[in-house]
């Protein structure tokens, strides 16, 4: 899709991906806004690639645990979106002006990078602040690699280093299959894991091809009955017996979770105070250091993200949103731009 733009009352108008109203995949509408303009500490991107990841269909769909409901719902809007009516959460594209306080990026820098809980990604320009999680993109990286990385990669090594792995420490990774759970298993690899992939069967192949040593089918096989213990469990998904999760940990062993619930996270803390094992949850810094420590290890060939499928134009996001929301996406669903 060519980026289409034009003079109107003396405003340039361009293409956005916005939603009025909470549902499904339908609720998502192209729609023409004026392009923004640069604050001072702010970079104009002209928007390459975006991806679709669940975060963004669960804001869309507001099905949200019941825990989080009320003040994410007062955060973006009560009755209808307000606060945010542009989802996305990641990008990749060039710097097209910087404001007068920008120091650190230029005209024409292939970037990527995060605006994090302002969303916005879906648009053919966006601003994001100079310290954000944005970063000079790689070379070794396309458009549609560099906006893949962010979330996922970001998410992935804040938890796994919370889990302090060890080389050849036996570690499984519970919904390895998804945006966090691809980059999981490459780092926890780098780190020096053997690596179990909990997902379907279907990303048996998948999750092999990426690194893993060994993959469970969660329809076939429950892993915390099957006698094996490990010394890191990092749980993108957080569903099963939370104590059947800790009875499969080795004594010292880490248990790391991505999403919990309240109640898992009291039950987490008495694990850790009163037993030889240790439960762990945080939520994500999107720091720009880590940024670029991923983008490093993607210079030396050890982590590379992965992508699913590639749709074109923001009038496919719709189409991007059905398939997340299958739960059978293989890495990273990305949606070209420019």
């Amino acid at each position: 899709m060519r980026f289409t733009a034009w003079f109107y009352n003396g405003s340039i108008i361009l293409k956005a991906v916005v939603f009025n109203s909470y549902g499904g995949p339908d609720v998502l509408t192209v729609q023409e806004i004026d392009k923004p303009a640069p604050k001072a500490n702010e970079v104009l991107i002209r928007v390459c690639a975006v991806t679709v990841i669940a975060g963004d269909c669960e804001v869309r769909s507001f099905k949200i645990p019941l825990w989080y409901w009320l003040p994410l719902r007062i955060y973006v809007g009560f009755r209808r979106p307000k606060r945010i009516r542009i989802l996305g959460q990641e990008l990749s594209g060039v710097v097209e002006a910087v404001g007068s306080d920008v120091t650190n990026f230029k005209i024409g820098d292939e970037v990527l990078g995060s605006p994090e809980a302002q969303f916005g990604a879906y648009a053919e320009y966006v601003c994001m602040r100079e310290n954000k999680a944005l970063v000079i993109k790689s070379k070794h990286l396309t458009f549609e690699q560099g906006a893949a990385l962010p979330t996922g990669g970001l998410n992935a090594l804040h938890y796994l280093r919370k889990a302090n792995i060890q080389k050849g420490e036996q570690v499984l990774i519970n919904g390895a299959g998804g945006n966090i759970g691809s980059f999981a298993v490459q780092i926890a690899k780098y780190f020096g894991g053997d690596v179990t992939a909990v997902d379907c069967g279907e990303k048996q192949a998948f999750l092999k091809s990426i690194g893993a040593d060994d993959v469970i089918d969660y329809a076939v096989e429950d892993f915390t009955k099957n006698g094996i213990k490990y010394d890191v469990i990092f749980d993108v998904v957080c569903r099963g017996s939370f104590s059947g999760i800790v009875k499969t940990l080795k004594k010292g062993g880490r248990y790391v979770m991505a999403n919990p619930t309240p109640l898992r996270m009291v039950r987490g803390l008495c694990v850790s105070w009163f037993t030889c094992k240790e439960v762990k949850f945080a939520f994500a810094d999107y720091k720009k250091e880590d940024l670029r420590y991923l983008c490093d290890l993607i210079e030396m060939g050890e982590l590379k993200p992965m992508i699913d499928c590639c749709y074109q134009g923001l009038e496919e996001v719709a189409d991007a949103h059905r398939h997340v929301d299958s739960k059978m996406q293989r890495g990273n669903v990305v949606i070209r731009i420019g």
